[in-house]
């Protein structure tokens, strides 16, 4: 779909470029001019200037050529000038705070909601696509469309075993969403996903295969001992449709070595033929509710009454080896009211409890959310440096994690510029063509003439991720100026209240 036209836009170029002496030039919107264009491509940065108009990029042209005249002009120079960054995996309520700062603060200007299994519980989504619609909204949307939420809205809840009328109601149902949506989100390590039987799977991704669009999968396990089983489950997926592993991570798992056999499990599935994608985020700590610690038979609120009535001492003993396991109650920090910014030990201790006496008489299962800290970080820098796997956040405006506010800028701030693990060109790339291209998003991700007007102007030593695990609601810095389809939303580091996003549409 880029091909005609990028074309357009350079035969443009060239004409007015020829009729320079030409009383009368084009009125274009914008004049990015004197930065050094890091494309998105992989490619080395450049010199170059970027015109804007009526939302899109009208053409790249070198340095010093006049054939527009524009409204407004940024003088770039000294900074980068990039695509606008895509959160392949990120959460949030866009009727709750449409504008998003987290994101755009650290360059993000399109994000991705509806992951996890989890959507919007509506079975027609172009009423609540169009109140999205009329939201000021920060950063582009790409929605997605949740297994878990299929399989509500098609009366199967926790059923483990679905009739095939209850499986063509989702189906139905899938296909309609698929209208608005990029893709299937599955959340199968969680309620009610975690209940969906083999069969089930594949009779969604055929759905989704015919519309050539990705199934996004929280994987059933992402425990290291039980990763290859799971991946296993997400490629017969892949044999009907595009598949994507979300925040690719080894909970256990040790070491480079580690993360080298899990790439060649990828690599194996690739040569296979399994059309697979995957994203990180760079962090050491994952983040989602306290429900992920509970077993399967004490998760709901139903379940955990009466788990805890007639089974409290073998739910005690399952809670004890489960955080032991996952390195400790130390290794678990509260992120919810009243108890946000205490790990589950420093609980413990000051309610004078065991710790898995304080996850059932004072938390439960829907007691809130915490970061766990369970990944090594060798391992997890190994996906990092893989040029394959695209960077997301999986992080919101709420969330009581750092990545929520830090992710994109703590790319560029440790891994390009304090550790050289990967090149800003590469790193662009990873966080705009990469997840453009997994995504389907055809014409976004890149500076190109006839693409959507999403740019950056940043210093990458100026770049910094201020949030913390004490304090992880802070934006980032050193994104000077960011432009959602062609409107400005920052410049000089400051908000100009400015609304420029869109709800994207998926392809046919």
């Amino acid at each position: 779909m880029r091909s005609p036209l990028r074309a357009l836009g350079l035969l443009l170029v060239a004409v007015l470029a020829a009729c320079d002496a030409a009383p009368e030039r084009l009125a274009v919107d914008w004049e990015i001019f004197g930065g050094q264009l890091v494309d998105g491509t992989g490619a080395p940065p450049r010199p170059g200037t970027l015109w804007l108009k009526d939302g899109r990029i009208l053409a790249v042209t070198e340095p010093g050529l006049q054939p527009f005249t524009a409204a407004q002009r940024f003088d770039a120079t000294g900074r980068v000038v990039t695509p606008g960054f895509i959160d392949p995996h990120s959460h949030g309520d866009p009727e709750a705070t449409p504008a998003f700062e987290n994101f755009t603060a650290m360059g993000v200007t399109t994000i991705t909601l509806g992951q996890d299994g989890s959507s919007a519980e509506v079975a027609d989504l172009a009423p609540y696509r169009a109140r999205l619609e009329a939201l000021p909204l920060g950063p582009n949307l790409a929605l997605f469309v949740g297994h878990g939420t299929l399989r509500t809205l098609a009366g199967v809840d926790r059923d483990p075993n679905p009739s095939a009328e209850a499986l063509a109601r989702m189906q139905r149902l899938l296909d309609a969403a698929l209208d608005h949506t990029f893709g299937l989100s599955s959340g199968l390590e969680y309620n009610p996903g975690l209940w969906a039987p083999e069969r089930e799977l594949l009779a969604l991704a055929e759905v989704v295969g015919r519309r050539d669009r990705v199934i996004m999968s929280h994987l059933r396990s992402e425990d290291d001992d039980q990763l290859f089983a799971a991946l296993d489950e997400l490629f017969a997926q892949g044999r009907r449709a595009r598949v994507h592993v979300a925040h690719l991570k080894s909970v256990y798992g040790q070491g480079v070595a580690r993360g080298d056999a899990i790439l060649d499990k990828l690599t194996a599935a690739q040569r296979a033929g399994v059309r697979l994608s995957a994203d990180v985020y760079p962090y050491s700590a994952s983040y989602t509710g306290l429900a992920l610690l509970f077993p399967a038979w004490a998760k709901t609120r139903e379940q955990f009454t009466e788990a805890r009535e007639t089974r409290s001492e073998e739910l005690a003993a399952y809670l004890r080896a489960r955080v032991l396991a996952r390195n400790g109650p130390e290794a678990t920090l509260l992120g919810s009211a009243p108890y946000a910014g205490l790990t589950l030990a420093e609980l413990a201790e000051r309610l004078e409890k065991p710790f898995e006496r304080v996850l059932i008489e004072d938390l439960g299962p829907q007691g809130g959310s915490a970061a766990y800290f369970i990944m090594n970080e060798d391992l997890q820098r190994r996906f990092i440096q893989d040029p394959r796997i695209a960077i997301s956040s999986d992080g919101s405006p709420t969330g009581f994690h750092p990545r929520g506010h830090g992710t994109f800028a703590k790319i560029i701030e440790q891994y390009v510029q304090a550790e050289g693990a990967l090149t800003l060109p590469e790193a662009v790339r990873q966080m705009t063509t990469l997840p453009a291209a997994l995504l389907g998003i055809a014409d976004r991700g890149q500076l190109a003439p006839g693409l959507a007007a999403d740019v950056l102007v940043f210093d990458p030593a100026a770049v910094r991720a201020r949030a913390t695990y004490e304090n992880p609601q802070q934006l980032a810095e050193g994104f000077e100026a960011v432009w959602v389809n062609g409107v400005l939303l920052r410049r000089d580091g400051a908000f100009t209240g400015a609304a420029g996003g869109r709800v994207l549409r998926p392809g046919p």
